[in-house]
Formats: C-alpha cells, structure tokens, sequence
C-alpha cells in the first residue's frame, strides 16, 4: 500500500495567523487540490494530519473544523480523488498531549488505522514541527515551500534528509514518478 501524509494549513489551503476559523476562510493553495487527487488516483491513500489548537483556544468547535474539513473533502472528490483519513490534534501547545506534532500521535494512529509501517512514507509539512514528527517515526520529511515553508527552510535545522518542494502539486508529480 502507498500511503502519504499531509499537513493541513499551509500545504493543502492557505494559512493564518489569526486561523482558519470558517468554512468562508479556508481557500486552497492553487494545485493542491489536484494533486491531492493525481496521488489518489496514482493508488496513494491519503491522510491528513494536522495540529487545529483553534479548537482549544476556544475560536472554533467541533462542528466548525468538520465544515472546514467537508469543504475541503469536496473540493477532492470532485477532482477525482480522495482523503482517506483525518486526524486532527485540538490541543493547545501548553497541554503536553501526546498528539500535537511535533510529537508523534496522530502519524502513530496513522499507522494504526492503515496496518503499516511508516518507515519511509512520504510526510509533507510546510513547518519545523512537521518534518521533525515525520522524522521520529521513519517517515521521509517533505517540505513546501507554501505557508510557513520558506521561513522553516530559512531558519534551517530541517532533519537531514528532507526534501524540498515549491508546493504539494510539486511534491506530488516526484512521488507519482518515483512510485
């Protein structure tokens, strides 16, 4: 089985610093969308991993992040594709849960709801927190260079074998060609 990883905010749809906190925010990064369905269609399963501490700050619920999420799951399967499953981390930095990257939970449960390994999946963030968590579990840190990607490369320290992709339609054409 070919399974890939992806960030949320700043990989698949643009981020905030205020958050994304409504269906009406979340706007995707152009290309990703189709790429998330190439790799779909290409036999990779796809699951998206992303920390929403919005939820833990109190700026949005439950029903809020599944809204943003069926946009998003939408906008997928009408290019042909699909997202086969969705975690999600709603605690805030200073709760110390074991799921918010760069800790390892939800990439653990990943591997746990797919039956498989995760040594050398491909993991795709635009952030340090991101990479390092891919990293811990074996997994081959991607980074793009949408959202937070240019300022993570600049301030260096990405693990050692990361690589280096301008956005996911990008890192989706080389996974395709190597597959």
């Amino acid at each position: 089985m070919k399974l890939a990883i992806l960030d949320r905010d700043g990989v698949i749809n643009f981020d905030s610093d205020q958050y994304i906190k409504s269906p009406a925010e979340w706007r995707p990064i152009p290309g990703s969308i189709e790429a998330i369905a190439r790799l779909s269609q290409s036999g990779y399963r796809i699951a998206v991993a992303t920390n929403q501490s919005g939820i833990g700050r109190g700026l949005f619920d439950m029903a809020t992040l599944n809204a943003i999420n069926d946009k998003m799951m939408e906008m997928v399967f009408r290019q042909g594709g699909r997202i086969d499953a969705l975690f999600f981390c709603p605690h805030t930095a200073t709760e110390e849960c074991n799921c918010r990257k760069p800790r390892t939970g939800m990439l653990e449960e990943i591997a746990a709801r797919f039956h498989t390994e995760l040594k050398g999946v491909p993991s795709v963030g635009d952030s340090l927190k991101d990479l390092q968590a891919a990293e811990s579990v074996g997994a081959q840190p991607i980074l793009v260079m949408t959202g937070k990607g240019a300022k993570t490369r600049h301030d260096g320290g990405l693990p050692r074998k990361t690589l280096v992709f301008e956005d996911l339609a990008e890192a989706a054409r080389h996974l395709i060609s190597q597959a």
